[in-house]
């Protein structure tokens, strides 16, 4: 069955409807566009897919005491159910969307579906388009703390780069344990001297990595 009518929440709503079973009914949520809380409709039994279902299993059980099968019986019952259950189900969305209309109001500006908790009502938008303004000042006032104590912390910052050795080397990962030492003198996981320059035993000349011999006196290592 063909719907004439418009159709709103095309894009915000959950079909929860059930054609079979005891359960069988139409249910849809609706969701706010802004907040995404929902609000599902009144549920609607469907009298067709629970009879149906009844039926099908008083048919399986009356033949299975015969050794007989009644899936013919039940199809048709089946078929009986399924055959009003487009229609039946287009009616209940257009009653379910009668009554989020109720919950929900509709943008004008970005047309999207909030709730009444996301809708600024003096101005007839939402709080997405027309946030409320005590709201914005209250936030604003937090960014700008925010952001100048953010400056503040980072004008201290280069202040104190002064007393920092830039020069001075550093071991990230002690060799010993593999610990992360964080650019102190001393592994904080083993105690390893960290840093240490490899020096001649003859002379005291620092040995450049990876050489054999001491390039200040040729002693070998």
């Amino acid at each position: 069955m063909a719907l004439t009518a418009e159709i709103y929440f095309s894009n915000n709503y959950r079909d929860l409807c059930q054609e079979h079973g005891t359960g069988a009914g139409f249910q849809f949520e609706f969701s706010c566009n802004r907040c995404q809380d929902t609000w599902r409709s009144p549920f609607e039994a469907y009298t067709g897919g629970r009879m149906a279902s009844w039926v099908g299993k008083g048919v399986t059980a009356a033949y299975g005491l015969l050794g007989r099968t009644g899936s013919g019986v039940s199809s048709a019952a089946d078929g009986l159910a399924g055959a009003n259950y487009g229609g039946s189900r287009d009616a209940a969305f257009q009653r379910a969307i009668s009554n989020a209309q109720g919950h929900f109001n509709r943008c004008p500006r970005c047309t999207n579906y909030v709730c009444n908790r996301c809708w600024n009502a003096g101005q007839g938008i939402c709080l997405s388009c027309a946030p409320d303004t005590a709201a914005e000042a209250v936030a604003a006032r937090q960014r700008g703390l925010n952001d100048m104590v953010s400056e503040r912390a980072y004008s201290t910052g280069q202040n104190a780069a002064g007393a920092f050795d830039v020069g001075a080397d550093r071991q990230l990962v002690c060799p010993r344990c593999q610990g992360e030492t964080h650019g102190s003198a001393f592994c904080p996981h083993c105690g390893h001297h960290l840093a240490q320059r490899d020096a001649c035993a003859s002379c005291s000349a620092e040995i450049p990595a990876g050489a054999a011999f001491c390039p200040g006196c040729g002693t070998r290592r």
